[in-house]
């Protein structure tokens, strides 16, 4: 079973739907960006305080799993 399945939540309510914490604002693109822009999981834990270490945890699993079904289509234009 998928470590974000309870954890990360669509809904079309919440940020325009994009997959957040579940029953936060805190959407998985920003922890992905804060950790990449070198912010550490502490950082984030004590910036936003109703986050746990699983989250950040499902937040990068959800991720790798979004990209990793990715579907990439290449197209000729003709130049």
């Amino acid at each position: 079973m998928n470590i974000y399945h309870d954890r990360i939540e669509i809904n079309p309510e919440v940020m325009l739907g994009k997959p957040v914490i579940k029953g936060t604002r805190i959407p998985v693109e920003l922890i992905v960006r804060k950790l990449g822009e070198g912010a550490s999981v502490e950082d984030l834990l004590d910036g936003y305080p109703n986050l746990k270490k699983e989250d950040i945890q499902a937040a990068l699993t959800y991720a790798a799993n979004s990209l990793a079904n990715e579907l990439t289509i290449y197209m000729e234009t003709g130049t």
